[in-house]
């Protein structure tokens, strides 16, 4: 006979399960490539893309697997507080929202493209203030550009998708300016890396992955 504990945890596995395969089908959309986008550069040349799409630990690991992304790290963005941890953004007093810098090529990917693996595979665009089982404004949808061409782009890019419903229900990404990035507290970098047998991360990143080589194979790197 199942002790209370031992059933208590067989359904919060079975919840996580549940919450991650909803957000797994959810997140895997085929979508069209941004009709407006950036051109490739004619050399190498490193930019930054932040985006915020709920727990950071799988948003960066999709982005470490993007062809042209030189480096993906978990923080922090969109807060009013002049610092950030994450214990005082799991607690809402800052404002912040899990987030992820990008360093990419932009000889060797558009920040289009990027913006079309964030809203097809890394996370669900039409989740207000959550992702699956993760809830709260610290897990919101954004999009923090650090110029305008990027904010173009992506406002572009967001009418576009909503015009041919591309998603059941309305993008409510946000898409405003960069002010801060403050990067994540070491253990919270490659965490899927370090923790791929971790039941949350099983459930809810490791699909990420398989969506991102299933339905962009041509941005998919080993």
């Amino acid at each position: 006979m199942f002790k209370p504990s031992a059933i208590l945890l067989i359904l919060v596995v079975t919840t996580m399960f549940l919450n991650s395969c909803s957000m797994a089908n959810a997140s895997a959309v085929a979508i069209p490539d941004p009709k407006l986008d950036s051109a490739l550069a004619p050399k190498p040349t490193e930019q930054t893309a932040v985006f915020a799409g709920g727990c950071f630990w799988g948003v960066e690991a999709v982005f470490d697997r993007v062809k042209g992304v030189v480096k993906a790290q978990s923080g922090y963005a969109g807060g009013s507080a002049d610092t950030a941890t994450y214990y005082t953004v799991a607690s809402g007093s800052t404002d912040h929202a899990e987030s992820v810098r990008i360093t990419y090529d932009a000889a060797q990917i558009t920040y289009g493209q990027l913006l079309k693996v964030f809203f097809a595979v890394a996370h669900d665009p039409t989740e207000l203030n959550r992702q699956g089982p993760d809830v709260g404004p610290q897990y919101r949808s954004a999009i923090f550009y650090t110029n305008e061409e990027q904010k173009r782009i992506a406002e572009s890019y967001i009418q576009q998708l909503d015009q041919v419903k591309a998603f059941y229900n309305r993008i409510v990404t946000q898409v405003v300016p960069l002010d801060a990035f403050y990067q994540a507290e070491d253990y919270h970098q490659n965490y899927l890396v370090n923790h791929p047998n971790e039941p949350y991360i099983v459930y809810n990143d490791m699909p990420k992955l398989t969506n991102l080589r299933k339905l962009l194979p041509k941005l998919y790197k080993e």
